[in-house]
């Protein structure tokens, strides 16, 4: 064999191993493209419905099909099916294609593709508003078209829609009409304060009432039969230890006792009957908090129960208040043991008035002006009864002095305190106005209002008179949580029950009336310490001169008296009478 010849064998050979190596290499690639999925490679492109714009009888509610003809497999495999469905003036029309999601497609991006049905979806496009559905998964499935269900307004609806449309302004127009009420009726009483501050000082005192004695008079316990002052207005507070021996407990709190007790004198054997309040050692806040709140001499009025002094027992490990004592107790004593005439409840009525308008009031009725002090644990057990039935207020541990150069934080840092079945709505709540001080007072108004009908509860006058029980009564427990009280006072809107019978008294009407404006559930709408002291006052007045026309009726001969039935209307004349008068004393006319 030739070199030449040899030669070519050789290129043939190499030839063939080539070919050989490069048909297994294909091979085992077309074995591992097998295993691994033809779409790695040769992904599947989608199969859709593919038609130019062209007309339709799809309505554009419930289903219906394009009936496209054409069908085409889409170009790139990222490609979804589309349809899209437009109304224009002569009819409807539908267009069928192919799209890559993930571009905008007549300015509209596609976000619902990935489901096997076309449901239309309004879009607003760069041509106008048109109906857009996507769907990938199932071959041709922008053939069938879902819209959603379209409800054609009924000729009812449409009348309530005209209805309401034109109620609109009238019922704007209550809103705002309320609101002016709401604002005139705050603002009345607002007036009716200043008007009280600024006339007080112009009228003469009552039988019994206030009096000045000096340019800044200080008002002096004048109840002498319960507890002499003389010899307390005369002690000298940082000597030894007062000589008081304690004799009987009258009294138990949550932070002190009070003892029935004697105070020698040092000259004799005689002693002076004097409570003392005691606290234990750990209670020092709150007896620094009444002992600070009785030092200042412009706390000191008839209705407020007069202050002694205050002294630290080291040796006994206590600290003490003594005040002056009255023997009746304090008012939930008082009513639970007596029933009372009409004649008493006018005078601890008009008492426990007075003595809250001279804590809340910033001037002495000299004109000096006073710091306000809100009681904050105003209730029947913390009004002592004093021998000529009136009221005065007691237990000032929960007292805050309403100083100008308190803030906002150091009033929020009072806290929620009080006695829950006295506490007022916005207490409860915990939403007081911390920015106004006269919220504070609203409270106490509150509380009084309760306490006013503790009393009327028990009078006489009322008709039938059932066993003494505080406010809310059996409504909730004997000692209710402030849970408890929300519920009753906050959900339910709920007050100590007022029943029709309690108003056949005139009188009894007026107090039901004052009670109901002290505890309404809007602390602006509530009446003032001062106008309940005024409204019982000219009550007093209007009492006293139908009293004195009964008793000259009563007067006229037998034989000239007409008998006639109008002992109700001549009831309800009455009446009419004594709200005028309060109207006119709860509000400032135009005139003024």
């Amino acid at each position: 064999m030739t070199v030449f010849g040899h030669r070519n064998m050789e290129e043939q050979r190499w030839s063939l191993t080539l070919r050989g190596a490069l048909s297994v290499f294909f091979f085992t690639l077309l074995l591992e493209t097998g295993n691994a999925g033809m779409p790695n490679f040769y992904p599947l492109r989608q199969l859709c419905k593919f038609c130019d714009v062209e007309l339709s009888s799809c309505s554009g509610t419930g289903t219906c099909m394009t009936n496209c003809s054409i069908t085409s497999i889409c170009a790139e495999s990222s490609e979804v099916c589309v349809a899209i469905w437009r109304r224009n003036e002569t009819g409807f029309s539908i267009e069928t294609l192919c799209h890559n999601p993930s571009k905008p497609l007549y300015g509209v991006m596609l976000d619902d593709y990935n489901s096997s049905t076309c449901v239309m979806k309004e879009k607003n496009t760069t041509s106008g508003m048109a109906h857009f559905c996507s769907c990938t998964d199932k071959d041709e499935c922008n053939n069938k078209l879902l819209f959603s269900p379209i409800v054609d307004p009924t000729p009812d609806d449409q009348l309530v829609s005209v209805i309401l449309v034109s109620l609109l302004p009238l019922l704007a127009m209550g809103v705002m009409v309320a609101g002016m009420f709401y604002w005139y009726r705050a603002h009345q009483r607002r007036m009716l304060n200043q008007e009280w501050e600024s006339s007080i000082k112009k009228r003469k005192p009552r039988a019994g009432g206030l009096d000045c004695s000096d340019a800044c008079a200080i008002m002096m316990d004048d109840d002498r039969s319960d507890s002499s002052s003389t010899h307390a207005n005369n002690l000298n507070h940082n000597t030894e230890p007062l000589p008081i021996e304690l004799d009987l407990l009258v009294g138990k709190g949550r932070f002190a006792q009070v003892y029935k007790a004697k105070l020698k004198q040092t000259t004799s054997d005689q002693f002076e009957t004097v409570a003392v309040k005691i606290f234990p050692y750990e209670e020092y806040a709150s007896w620094k908090n009444e002992k600070d709140i009785f030092s200042n001499t412009d706390l000191r009025h008839e209705n407020v129960l007069h202050f002694l002094t205050a002294e630290e027992r080291k040796v006994e490990k206590q600290y003490w208040l003594i005040t002056a004592f009255h023997p009746r107790g304090n008012l939930q004593e008082h009513l639970t043991r007596h029933v009372i005439s009409w004649e008493e409840l006018e005078v601890l009525a008009s008492s426990l008035a007075r003595g809250v308008a001279h804590l809340h009031s910033d001037r002495l009725p000299c004109g000096r002006p006073k710091v306000p002090i809100v009681h904050r644990d105003l209730k029947s057990s913390n009004i002592l009864v004093k021998n000529d039935l009136t009221c005065c207020l007691c237990d000032f541990g929960l007292g805050l002095c309403l100083d100008s150069s308190l803030s906002v934080d150091d009033l929020a840092n009072s806290g929620q305190v009080g006695t829950a079945r006295y506490m007022a709505p916005e207490v409860l709540e915990a939403r007081l106005n911390l920015e106004n001080i006269e919220s504070f007072k609203q409270t106490d108004i509150y509380s009084m209002a309760l306490v006013l009908w503790e009393m009327t509860s028990r009078c006489e006058a009322i008709g039938e008179v059932k066993d003494y029980e505080p406010a809310y009564g059996s409504k909730v427990r004997e000692h209710p949580c402030v849970e408890s009280m929300k519920d009753n006072v906050l959900r339910d809107r709920g007050r100590p029950e007022i029943p029709d019978s309690w108003l056949r008294h005139q009188g009894v009407a007026v107090i039901c009336a004052t009670i109901k404006e002290c505890w309404d559930h809007d602390p602006e709408a509530r009446l003032t310490a001062h106008c309940v002291a005024e409204r019982i006052s000219e009550m007093e007045d209007e009492m006293d001169k139908l009293s004195s026309r009964s008793s000259s009726a009563e007067k006229i001969p037998e034989e000239l008296k007409i008998p006639v039935e109008v002992e109700i209307p001549e009831k309800e004349v009455k009446i009419t009478e004594i709200q005028e008068i309060i109207a006119v004393d709860c509000s400032v006319s135009d005139e003024k």
